[in-house]
């Protein structure tokens, strides 16, 4: 309770009713921005999206498009975070999502990356590659719904 009484963000939020509800959309647009363009990747990967096209060629076009959905992601979050840290950081599910957000970011910008740029038709890597990735992203999307009904 002691950091909501010193909390900056959190009068400001008091005082725009706008304020937090908007930036609770900034935060769901962009992990639909970073995520579907990651998605659209994953599933050339696993050899089913587009027309079947090659997934270096989407991943570099999709690539600046989910690096600003990623940053968005991360500065809105920590806005509403900062609304009430006891909150979120006592919640299971938010102890849940942010591991594997982590994890799904690492898992993009190294083994995911190298599936793509391998410029391989999908083979049995390129194909687990997007897959996990798959699974690591949907993973962070439940546990961002679930935060606000658990904890």
């Amino acid at each position: 309770m002691l950091l909501q009484e010193a909390n900056p963000v959190l009068d400001l939020m008091i005082k725009n009713q706008w304020l937090f509800p908007v930036t609770e959309c900034v935060h769901i647009l962009s992990f639909a921005l970073s995520i579907g363009t990651i998605a659209i990747v994953d599933l050339s990967l696993l050899g089913l999206g587009l027309g079947r096209k090659a997934a270096a060629p989407m991943w570099r076009s999709c690539r600046p498009w989910t690096l600003i959905g990623l940053v968005l992601i991360v500065f809105s979050g920590l806005l509403l975070f900062a609304t009430d840290p006891d909150h979120y950081y006592l919640n299971p599910t938010f102890q849940f999502k942010i591991p594997v957000f982590l994890l799904a970011v690492i898992w993009n910008q190294t083994i995911h990356r190298k599936a793509v740029q391998s410029g391989d038709a999908p083979g049995t890597l390129s194909r687990l590659a997007g897959a996990v990735s798959l699974v690591l992203w949907i993973a962070v999307v439940f546990g961002g719904l679930f935060v606000a009904f658990s904890g």
